[in-house]
């Protein structure tokens, strides 16, 4: 007689179980992100440095996160989403711990890059949930589901984390290292947290990897996003800058040759062209601009007074934390309210309101920053549509992807998102230096945040539109014995 006990757990007990410990990961995701923004002053005369070689952090953690990203993704897809998460968190550890013994510059800064294997975390837990959920006729909204409630510990961590890195420097009386070692604790809770609590996805035999793929995809990746970085450092003035963007773009050519003539290439360009995935990642590159590239903008925005420069809050920085602490509550809304709006409409409707209501938010900043009321109105609705995006774009990927490709179509969504980010980030930076107001001291153009607002308004325009070219059953529920019968990459 068979002991109940002893039985499987049903799908149902899985992925709660799964979706509670990947849960506390991207809670620490959320508290790393958040942790060191309050320090960075206090970072910045720990190491000796200047505020301005602080970017370099940034870069670097970017430019490790374009490149690492899509390849652990690929190997998640190969050798399992579980091993390749226990990877990355293992590496984003020994990084935290790292940043808690350095005390120079460079150490510091790859220790900083290092870190930012953390990246990787949300395309793989996205691909682990599909992967439990396809057996069900249920699985791709169990995967919105579950994407939602990640976001929504992601900007909670991220809350946390912000409140609580400035509250321990002080606690601990200004001592860095002991400051650094918190987050570095909290992620190796969360290595054993993922070890022991979360289920290996099932793998797909005779796969290889595409290592020469993954070489050029790298070699383009790298000089494309160091352009951007040396565009935004340098200035458009620096000729130099352009020939590495120019030679960064023209590498896609002989990488896109290469993976065309594979059976199992680094990136699947054929599975890219689908109709349910390229307005997808087009649209994570166009979101990237605003969700990654805004939000310092919006600080020195709130910051700037408006009785010097003419416009402008004029903010605390405790009243700066308050107005991004609201911003991300926003997100934490939109993230909630996609799974509903999804289920009771359709995916693709609720993924046009999302980018319509990023669109209006940053549009509707032109007109109405004249105060405080108006300016939390316009980014709340940015935000609301902004949530809602980092829910839906990696399960819209994971849906849309065939079974022996769902980590690499997750993780592509956050590429090309870091891209746009890295992109903004540049082009922010020039517009906001160009025509600065005669006596306005340290104070940003009016213009180039008009430019910003413009910019993050007009992509979010551009992805509504390209999302009306989704089929409007894309994303939804299937038959696990039908998808078996003919997969999207056996299909004619």
């Amino acid at each position: 007689m068979t002991n109940p006990a002893a039985a499987p757990r049903s799908l149902a007990q899985i992925t709660f179980a799964l979706v509670g410990f990947l849960f506390l990961l991207e809670l620490t995701s959320g508290i790393i992100q958040g942790y060191y923004i309050p320090l960075v002053s206090d970072l910045v005369v720990y190491l000796d440095i200047t505020d301005a070689s602080f970017n370099w952090f940034e870069a670097a953690q970017l430019l490790l996160s374009a490149l690492a990203v899509p390849i652990l993704a690929k190997l998640g897809d190969m050798f399992g989403h579980k091993r390749m998460l226990l990877v990355s968190t293992a590496l984003t550890a020994a990084a935290s711990w790292w940043l808690v013994f350095t005390g120079d510059f460079w150490t510091f800064l790859i220790a900083w890059a290092l870190q930012g294997f953390y990246s990787v975390w949300l395309p793989l837990e996205v691909a682990l949930i599909f992967d439990k959920g396809r057996r069900s006729k249920t699985g791709v909204s169990q995967t919105r589901r579950a994407a939602g409630l990640l976001v929504v510990a992601l900007e909670v961590g991220a809350i946390a984390g912000a409140l609580g890195g400035g509250a321990v420097f002080g606690a601990l009386d200004g001592n860095v290292p002991f400051t650094l070692a918190i987050p570095a604790v909290v992620v190796t809770l969360a290595f054993f947290a993922i070890l022991f609590g979360v289920p290996e996805s099932e793998r797909t035999t005779g796969r290889s990897l595409d290592y020469v793929g993954f070489v050029l995809l790298s070699f383009a990746l790298l000089l494309t996003t160091s352009s951007l970085t040396f565009l935004r450092i340098n200035g458009p003035e620096t000729w130099w800058v352009w020939v590495i963007m120019a030679a960064g773009i023209l590498s896609f050519i002989p990488f896109g040759r290469w993976v065309l003539g594979r059976d199992d290439p680094a990136i699947d360009l054929r599975m890219l062209a689908k109709p349910t995935m390229w307005p997808i990642q087009i649209t994570a590159g166009l979101f990237g601009l605003s969700v990654l590239g805004a939000q310092i903008p919006l600080s020195t925005f709130a910051g700037t007074d408006p009785e010097v420069a003419g416009y402008g809050l004029g903010l605390s920085s405790g009243m700066r934390s308050v107005v991004i602490g609201i911003y991300l509550i926003s997100l934490i809304l939109g993230a909630v309210l996609f799974a509903i709006f999804a289920r009771r409409l359709s995916p693709r409707i609720a993924l046009i309101v999302a980018t319509a209501l990023v669109a209006v938010g940053y549009f509707a900043l032109i007109p109405f920053h004249d105060d405080l009321a108006q300016v939390l109105a316009c980014i709340c609705i940015a935000g609301i549509g902004s949530g809602a995006l980092v829910a839906a774009l990696p399960s819209a990927a994971a849906a849309a992807a065939p079974r022996e490709q769902t980590g690499i179509a997750t993780g592509l969504t956050n590429t090309t998102k870091t891209i746009g980010g890295a992109f903004a980030s540049a082009t922010f930076g020039i517009a906001l230096a160009t025509g600065v107001a005669v006596g306005a001291g340290t104070a940003a153009s009016l213009s180039g945040y008009y430019t910003v607002w413009i910019v993050c308004g007009a992509s979010a325009l551009v992805a509504t539109v390209l999302l009306f070219f989704v089929p409007k059953l894309a994303f939804a529920d299937v038959d696990p014995d039908l998808e078996a019968v003919v997969t999207p990459s056996e299909a004619p």
